[in-house]
């Protein structure tokens, strides 16, 4: 059995990075894999949050997940903290996991910045946490950014560490899944920096509940330079790299083939004609996003129903670790 987790926060309006980056993708990975994609709260909480403006923001990433092609009758859309096996395991794995470890997560010293001595422990120790979410379902696979490539490779260590305490070969090491193009989608202001919910420039990213006029704006807005035509050069020219990425991914087209098209163009054509791919590509998931939003009883009956059936898959689990660590 070939098994796919994957989640992302409910922080915010989710935006085009979280949609060409991942969840794209994830739709085309439910043909040949079981799929869990989760919404991923206690992450978000590693960082303060609103709980009203939460509550609604799981709803709108549960809509986003469905009205961008994953089918709910096909894989398991669920809710992270609905199934407590997360938190367990996670601890369960803490004990496992050296500090050192730990200490070379990257994203961590990113997130802190200069306050790292004010930042929660759960800032510090997510990375374990992501590991427990991957492990709890025995993931083969998962499908990650490269950003995220590195908490990856400490699951598959922490899973080794497990099975050389307890002597086991019980965890098996998840594979890493890098697809498409838009594997980092960089900012429409900076195109150094990746697209982000947290971003103080609204300018910066496109949201998937952004209407036409707003996302024909923002791409007008966006960064380009001085160079004549439209050509990739991530070190040279990294805003109209990202765009022609951008655009290469919303028309299902190879990079190259983008490129020789627009070669001789100027910035004021390539964003008019990104602007109406965009939108064409964007219109319908907004519009059922919108309908589904309207029916909140509908989206959390279907987490309720989702988080039992991965809280089944979860228990089961627990119960093997638990024999494995000498619990029962």
């Amino acid at each position: 059995m070939k098994r796919i987790f994957s989640g992302i926060q409910p922080t915010g309006n989710l935006h085009l990075g979280n949609y060409l980056g991942a969840i794209q993708n994830w739709v085309k990975l439910q043909k040949d894999y079981e799929c869990l994609f989760c919404i991923v709260d206690l992450h978000a909480i590693t960082v303060p949050q609103d709980p009203a403006a939460l509550r609604s923001s799981i709803r709108q990433t549960a809509a986003a997940y469905i009205a961008s092609g994953i089918d709910p009758k096909q894989s398991i859309i669920f809710q992270q903290s609905a199934v407590s096996g997360h938190s367990e395991l996670g601890w369960l794995l803490s004990c496992l996991t050296p500090l050192g470890w730990l200490n070379r997560m990257t994203q961590f010293k990113e997130k802190a910045g200069k306050d790292k001595e004010k930042a929660a422990l759960g800032l510090y120790a997510y990375p374990v946490l992501m590991a427990a979410d991957i492990l709890l379902y025995h993931a083969t696979h998962v499908p990650v950014g490269e950003d995220q490539k590195q908490h990856l490779e400490l699951a598959r260590d922490i899973a080794g560490a497990f099975n050389r305490q307890y002597n086991t070969e019980y965890f098996k090491l998840p594979e890493p899944q890098i697809l498409g193009q838009a594997t980092r989608v960089m900012s429409l202001r900076n195109g150094t920096k990746k697209m982000s919910k947290s971003d103080a420039s609204e300018f910066s990213r496109i949201h998937l509940s952004d209407d036409d006029d707003v996302i024909r704006g923002k791409i007008q807005k966006a960064k380009s330079d001085m160079e004549a035509g439209i050509t990739y050069d991530l070190e040279k020219r990294p805003e109209a790299s990202n765009l022609l990425t951008i655009m290469a991914a919303v028309q299902g087209k190879a990079r190259g083939e983008v490129e020789a098209a627009y070669a001789s163009s100027n910035f004021s054509q390539f964003k008019k004609d990104l602007a109406d791919a965009l939108i064409a590509h964007l219109a319908p998931i907004r519009s059922e996003m919108t309908r589904l939003l309207k029916d909140t009883a509908y989206l959390d009956k279907l987490l309720a129903e989702n988080a039992l059936k991965a809280d089944a898959i979860a228990k089961a689990n627990l119960k093997e670790i638990h024999k494995l660590i000498g619990f029962c």
